[in-house]
């Protein structure tokens, strides 16, 4: 792995972390973190209709926009499950990204704006 993929990887570990963080700040209970920690991966299903939609589905709830909002929304009207919701969504996100999974591309499940999961920029198996 080359030093700036690993420091963007640990960018994203940090911003994991302090959604995390953040998410216990709300007082909301944990169970909802489990709940919903993997729904974001609902969008999968889209793959079912073929890689094009597949790869519009699966984006439209892996990118940081919605639920930043949606955070925000929260925060300004004292909402905290919706904070905790958003926060629970940005963490996934973020756990994604430090993983080394990107958006995806309508070529394929496997090809990703941060290269083809599974190999590395170079294009060896990783």
């Amino acid at each position: 792995m080359r030093p700036v993929d690993l420091m963007v990887r640990l960018e994203w570990v940090a911003a994991a972390v302090a959604a995390i963080i953040l998410y216990k700040m709300t007082g909301v209970p944990w169970w909802l973190f489990a709940l919903l920690i993997l729904a974001p991966d609902l969008s999968m299903l889209g793959y079912l209709a073929g890689p094009r939609i597949g790869a519009v589905t699966y984006n439209a709830l892996h990118i940081l926009v919605a639920p930043l909002v949606l955070a925000l929304a929260g925060v300004l009207f004292g909402a905290p499950i919706t904070t905790a919701v958003a926060l629970i969504w940005i963490a996934h996100i973020a756990i994604d990204r430090a993983l080394g999974y990107g958006l995806k591309l309508p070529t394929g499940f496997q090809e990703t704006h941060l290269g083809r999961i599974g190999r590395d920029r170079t294009g060896a198996a990783g």
